[in-house]
């Protein structure tokens, strides 16, 4: 059955690309400044303890996380301590170009994944929606010049951000299919501190654990030292407010409500912010190649939730 998509829903999904756009940017900026897995150490570490004041209660007793540590270290894991340290490993290594244009098969790994693990057989207006975003992303990768595109070589760092895309696509489908224990009457209550504060704080403990040992062997290996400044604390204070719990409270928000694969069409809604921050950043404002992505990714959108069934 379809029902008419909420403007409340177009927040929620709109937003978290917009700030993980950011994200991206701030990233870049960070190169030489923070070594990408030290950086996404820091990020979380950060959210643990903003978050920990308003959450703490979700840990008390213990036993109700014990009792769900699979499915919990599996969000921290694949949402926490993976995605975003290959996107900042992606950063160092790989061309912003490159890297963008990686990100834009999520809304494919998303099908694939739900056809595959969860049952869920794609519509063709979902595809055909799809199509359209990646499009629409790819007039701003090539700047409306296709031959920018046939310049594009693939690095490691590509491969990075592809083991990315691929775990996040996992995350979002356990976030909106959760086990047994996590649904109904068998999910602890927000009044017992698991709200999406409690839940997200409790990702992040399991994500931490995984970064720690990212960031461990890292250092292990040579890499040199924070380079701390204004702009550093700056940084680090938006990757771990706005790009964290904001953008990941509306994403989580946004599944719930709408599904993984309309997640992943707004989800193209990132290059293009990630280009129009980019060309803000360094003066450059925005052409008419920008107007005729916009109107494609938004047009992806629109076909794809046309094929999308919400109860």
């Amino acid at each position: 059955m379809h029902t008419p998509l909420r403007p409340l829903l177009v927040v929620y999904l709109t937003l978290p690309p917009l700030l993980w756009a950011g994200n991206a940017v701030v990233g870049r900026l960070l190169v030489g400044h923070v070594p990408p897995l030290t950086l996404n150490w820091l990020r979380w570490v950060i959210t643990f303890v903003l978050l920990l004041p308003l959450a703490w209660r979700v840990f008390a007793p213990w036993s109700r996380v014990a009792a769900r540590w699979p499915y919990l270290l599996a969000l921290g894991v694949l949402g926490v301590g993976l995605f975003n340290s290959l996107q900042y490993l992606a950063l160092v290594t790989s061309t912003p170009l490159n890297v963008t244009l990686v990100a834009t098969s999520m809304p494919v790994w998303m099908l694939a994944i739900g056809a595959l693990f969860y049952g869920e057989r794609p519509r063709r207006r979902q595809w055909a929606g799809a199509a359209l975003g990646l499009l629409g992303v790819l007039v701003v990768l090539s700047r409306g010049s296709p031959a920018v595109l046939a310049e594009v070589r693939l690095v490691p760092g590509d491969l990075f951000m592809l083991a990315a895309i691929v775990g996040w696509a996992f995350y979002s489908w356990l976030l909106a299919r959760p086990p047994a224990s996590m649904r109904g009457d068998a999910r602890p209550t927000a009044e017992e501190g698991w709200d999406w504060a409690g839940l997200l704080l409790v990702q992040v403990l399991f994500g931490c654990l995984a970064a720690s040992a990212f960031t461990l062997g890292e250092q292990a290996l040579g890499a040199p030292p924070v380079r701390w400044s204004w702009a550093v604390v700056a940084a680090l204070a938006y990757v771990s407010i706005g790009a964290s719990i904001v953008a990941y409270r509306c994403w989580g928000l946004g599944v719930a409500e709408g599904g993984p694969a309309l997640a992943s069409i707004f989800n193209n809604l990132t290059p293009l912010f990630a280009a129009l921050l980019s060309g803000i950043a360094l003066g450059q404002w925005p052409r008419a190649y920008h107007a005729l992505a916009f109107v494609l990714i938004v047009a992806g959108i629109a076909v794809g939730i046309g094929g999308i069934r919400r109860a």
